[in-house]
This record gives structure tokens, C-alpha cells and sequence, in this order.
């Protein structure tokens, strides 16, 4: 897999694993590390995710996602979260960033620029908590194709639920859940289906 026109082409959502072949810590390690290059506002990359890989934490949830069977056949089920908090000067990101700008009113005049954009209501804070972990989202599934491992994105699942079970605090969002693994070979997945164009969804202004 060498081109990105490839990785699009290729790319399918995987209901089917084979619960036999495990993705490699290391894989999943460069999966990640390679996601991470998704963009991010003010680059604060304010996201987080949960492996879940145990049999023991794969039954906890699969009850939380619908009871799909694909989360205890796929190896490992990333639990994609963004954090609504994640503008605030308290992300160690900032740091980097003022490293950047050598200039402290400056980088105060941009945490408030920050915080006035994505900080002023409820709203506006799942916004910007959920459209940046939706670009990790879609970069790790591209990501793990890169590396042969095949994917799923599941919101079909108790998102509340999620939070409780494990653990997850109070001011993160649990925006979709992503399965990792190999496609189960003896299954046959359904030909691409079609897909609306520029013609059907593009309305220029």
C-alpha cells in the first residue's frame, strides 16, 4: 500500500475478524504514531484513547456497543475520546506553543482567542471536542490500512454508558469506537457501495 489515492481505494469498514490473528503491539504503537499527524485547532491535539485488548474489558463493553459481535472477534477496539477542556491552558500542548512564540502576550492574547472561540458555551465545547478527535478518528483508520490492519468505526454504542464503565472523566467525550484487526477470510464482505459525488453534494456560492 504506497499511494494515498490506494489507502481511500482499499479502505473498507470490516464487520468480520479473525479472532485468531492478533495486531502487534508494535503495529498498533506505529498505527497510533503515525495517526497523531492528523491536524488539531491550535495543534493542542486534544484527544485520548483507550485500548481495550483484554477478554475481561471486551465483555464489559460489548454490552455498551450494542452487543456487536465484531468487538470481542477484532483484537483491539480503540474508545476514541476529545476532551471539552481541551482549549484551556492547562494542556501541556500550550507549552510547545509558547516554546514557538517566545513571547508571553502573545501566546496570552491566543489561549483567550482560544477560550473565546471554543469556550463560551456547552455547545461549543462538545464541538470542538468531537470535530477534533473525529480527525484523529478517521486518520487512525487510515493509518492502521497503511499498516494492513483492516477497521471500523462504530456511534451505535451507549456513549454515557462508555464513560461510566471505564472510568473516563467527566470532561471527556467519548466520540466513536474503532475496531482494529484482520479481515476473517472464510466471511465475504458486500461490493463497495456507491457513494454522491461533487455533482450531488457539492453547492458552490
Amino acid at each position: 500500500m504506497n499511494t494515498l489515492k490506494e489507502l481511500y481505494n482499499e479502505r473498507r469498514s470490516v464487520n468480520f475478524f479473525d479472532k485468531n490473528k492478533k495486531v502487534d503491539d508494535k503495529v498498533l504503537q506505529d498505527i497510533v504514531n503515525l495517526a497523531v499527524l492528523a491536524p488539531s485547532a491550535f495543534n493542542l491535539q486534544p484527544w485520548e484513547i483507550i485500548a481495550v485488548k483484554s477478554d475481561e474489558a471486551k465483555q464489559r463493553l460489548l454490552p455498551l456497543a450494542m452487543n456487536q459481535p465484531k468487538v470481542v472477534e477484532a483484537p483491539v477496539t480503540l474508545i476514541v475520546l476529545g476532551d471539552r477542556n481541551g482549549y484551556s491552558k492547562e494542556n501541556v500542548m500550550w507549552d510547545e506553543i509558547a516554546s514557538m512564540m517566545k513571547d508571553d502576550k502573545k501566546l496570552e492574547a491566543t489561549q483567550g482567542f482560544a477560550a473565546m472561540l471554543y469556550g463560551t458555551s456547552e455547545e461549543r465545547k462538545i464541538k470542538f471536542a468531537e470535530s477534533n478527535a473525529g480527525l484523529l478518528a478517521m486518520s487512525l483508520m487510515y493509518a492502521a490500512k497503511y499498516y494492513g490492519v483492516e477497521s471500523h468505526a462504530m456511534s451505535g454504542i451507549d456513549f454515557e454508558g462508555i464513560k461510566k464503565e471505564f472510568n473516563i472523566d467527566g470532561e471527556k467525550e467519548v466520540v466513536m469506537l474503532i475496531t482494529l484487526g484482520y479481515f476473517d477470510e472464510v466471511q465475504s464482505l458486500y461490493p463497495r457501495s456507491k457513494r454522491k459525488l461533487y455533482d450531488e453534494i457539492v453547492k458552490e456560492v
